[in-house]
């Protein structure tokens, strides 16, 4: 890390930060999305004058406010206004439905919240009227604004709870994951430090920027002072040419974005997808080694991966300058100031970026151990040279293109279908999404055979969000148990179907 990052990374708050950045390169591009650019200067003086509308809409230090909005500079924007009143944000993925968004509201007592309206076929805000949530307005690209001479003086430490993100690990209801703006600031710099990114490099935010990936990418901006490209909405080939015009040198975000870059190599061997590029980077799933070896050989890019959750935005980052055994076959190292323990084969964290806990108390009594570690519920173990190998989950927790589902969850909803006996909804490996939902259904007797389409149009009226629905069905006679307590044996189940979809999967 440069000594101006490093120094700019000891900033109290996120929003110091952002004002930092814009004192020592005010001119130098920050956010870029079609034809649009803006500077840290102009991010600095917009956050303010949004602010100060957010103030007179009744916003104050410590208000929550939700926003469930798409990768656009305007929710950067939000997002930086209200750190600069000293609020308390709950970003929403903008695919979440009624199920997800309605409980985020009410657990957080969010006083705002801003939408997008009608966005790809959704109206949002006709959702928020369905929920009878506060204070909704929206925010896609018009936000309030006023004259910043109303705003009270930035907070000034940054140690507070102004962060709520929303996992769903292995319950059916989500978790809220406390977070501070130092923790965020600690998550960001360790990426940050891995990547060895300078001013010169262009990055890409392909992800919902609510992911607690967003917060980090932008810390990352912010510390190196180097633009990113936003994607409202990423799908290739199309995206291609806007990676080219801006001369993108880093993309990534998880395993389904490398296999993705992979797979359009592959339809113009010889002839470099994008002629800039240098280096695909993220983490959120399971890497295949021969993932990354096929990117280094066929893309002439390099691939570093990494490990990060909801509650520890990043743990350990692949390193450039690491051997390709390690890029290949571990998560990498973690940077100073996060300690890893591995207690019985589970990994335990503990460091500035870990957060604060849960919204529920016990929840968070439940996930920190004696010695103040995080819990993780997931093994593995250390190298020599102090890389972390991941070897499991204790979590039932499926991870499809970097986002935490609750088998549980989909679970509860199919055990209400007539057609199903019982079920069980387990994750499999998959080299474009890196796991893949698989719903495995014993029927009642007589029951007509239940088919895939079905399945999924009976959770789509539930509310389910898209990307947890099933792209693979099984029906078997009957579900592997244990022979004490009758426990479905999810393992036998992986190996029974993770080779492919069934003849009715997807």
């Amino acid at each position: 890390m440069t000594d101006t990052a490093h120094a700019l990374g000891a900033s109290r708050t996120l929003w110091e930060l952002i004002d930092r950045r814009a004192t020592l390169t005010p001119d130098r591009p920050v956010l870029i999305q079609d034809d649009r650019r803006l500077t840290f200067g102009e991010l600095r003086d917009g956050c303010e004058r949004v602010a100060a509308g957010l103030y007179g809409m009744g916003v104050r230090p410590g208000t929550v406010v939700a926003w469930q909005l798409p990768t656009r500079i305007e929710t950067v924007l939000l997002t930086g206004a209200l750190a600069r009143i000293g609020a308390v944000q709950s970003p929403v993925i903008p695919f979440y439905r009624d199920r997800e968004v309605g409980f985020a509201v009410r657990e957080s007592k969010a006083e705002f919240l801003a939408v997008p309206g009608e966005w790809r076929g959704f109206d949002h805000t006709a959702m928020a009227g369905r929920l009878g949530a506060r204070g909704v307005f929206e925010a896609y690209d018009t936000l309030p604004a006023d004259d910043p001479s109303v705003l009270p003086p930035p907070p000034a430490e940054g140690t507070s709870v102004r962060w709520i993100y929303w996992t769903s690990g292995t319950t059916s209801d989500p978790k809220g994951v406390l977070h501070t703006d130092r923790s965020l600031i600690a998550g960001g710099s360790c990426l940050a430090h891995a990547l060895r990114l300078t001013p010169e490099d262009v990055g890409s935010i392909a992800f919902p920027f609510a992911h607690i990936g967003g917060a980090d990418y932008l810390v990352m901006l912010l510390l190196y002072g180097f633009p990113a490209v936003l994607f409202e909405k990423f799908a290739l080939p199309d995206a291609l040419e806007t990676y080219r015009k801006h001369g993108v040198t880093t993309a990534g975000g998880s395993t389904a974005f490398y296999s993705m870059f992979l797979a359009e190599q592959r339809r113009r061997p010889g002839e470099p997808v994008v002629p800039t590029l240098r280096l695909l980077a993220g983490g959120g799933a399971a890497k295949p080694p021969e993932l990354y070896h096929a990117v280094v050989r066929e893309m002439g890019v390099q691939l570093t991966h990494g490990y990060g959750m909801t509650e520890v935005p990043m743990i350990t980052m692949g390193s450039p300058d690491d051997t390709a055994e390690n890029l290949a076959t571990t998560e990498g190292r973690p940077p100073e100031g996060m300690e890893i323990r591995i207690v019985d084969g589970e990994v335990r964290l503990r460091g500035e970026a870990v957060c604060q806990g849960y919204l529920d108390p016990d929840q968070t009594a439940a996930v920190f151990d004696t010695d103040g570690f995080l819990i993780t519920g997931d093994l593995g173990h250390l190298t020599p040279s102090g890389h972390l190998v991941l070897t499991g989950r204790l979590k039932d927790v499926i991870i499809r293109k970097g986002e935490n589902i609750s088998a549980k969850e989909i679970e509860d909803l199919l055990h209400e279908h007539p057609g199903v006996g019982d079920v069980a909804v387990i994750g499999l490996p998959d080299a474009d999404r890196g796991e893949r939902v698989c719903a495995v259904i014993e029927q009642p007797p007589a029951a007509p055979p239940l088919t895939l389409a079905a399945v999924t149009a009976y959770l789509r009226g539930t509310g389910l969000a898209t990307h947890k629905l099933p792209e693979q069905l099984e029906r078997v006679e009957a579900l592997p148990r244990n022979e004490t307590l009758r426990k479905v044996l999810k393992y036998k189940l992986r190996e029974r179907f993770g080779a492919g979809a069934g003849a009715d999967g997807g």
